[in-house]
């Protein structure tokens, strides 16, 4: 057998088994194993600053099946950091509510971990557009001068550019069940 042959070969068998295993649907996670999260952002990613700021977010953030209709129910975790020199912080935020529609997340936390006395405490919002390698985020959050706080699932629209390079955030769309009329 040459190796155009060989290559053919297992390329058809690759895909008969693939067919065989049954494709993953809307009810399966990627793997055809089971019933898929109703949700999630994960990754990780730098924002682009022209002046040289250290900028990251980083996202481990999911919605289980079974809480499909209840975003409050959301679990994880989502980081961030900002130095530029030798000044800068960062923090971790215990997540609260999850929200996507489409490529779009909207997630909001408590920080629950930080080096900057104005985030302890306090609830953050970030949204995430999954535009592949051209990914955007945006973030908000109410000072230590006030006594507003942030809404839980609220977030800016995702103004930020991520880095090229730095990494890829990506987005599992919710599909809530409505029921019919």
């Amino acid at each position: 057998m040459n190796r155009g042959t060989k290559i053919a070969a297992v390329s058809a068998a690759l895909l008969l088994t693939l067919a065989a295993g049954g494709a993953a649907t809307a009810d399966t996670d990627w793997a055809g194993r089971g019933p898929r999260e109703a949700a999630a952002l994960t990754g990780t990613a730098k924002l682009y600053r022209p002046a040289g700021d250290d900028i990251t977010f980083s996202f481990d953030v999911h919605l289980a099946a079974k809480d499909n209709m209840d975003p409050e129910a959301a679990t994880g975790t989502f980081r961030f950091s900002h130095y530029k020199g030798d000044r800068g912080g960062h923090a971790v935020a215990k997540v609260d509510c999850l929200v996507t529609g489409g490529k779009v997340a909207v997630v909001t936390g408590v920080v629950t971990e930080t080096d900057v006395d104005a985030f302890r405490g306090k609830r953050v919002g970030i949204s995430v557009h999954d535009l592949g390698k051209h990914d955007r985020l945006g973030y908000s959050w109410i000072g230590e001068d006030t006594e507003a706080k942030l809404p839980k699932c609220m977030g800016s629209a995702p103004f930020e550019k991520v880095k090229a390079g730095t990494g890829d955030f990506q987005v599992l769309p919710w599909q809530p069940d409505y029921p019919t009329e």
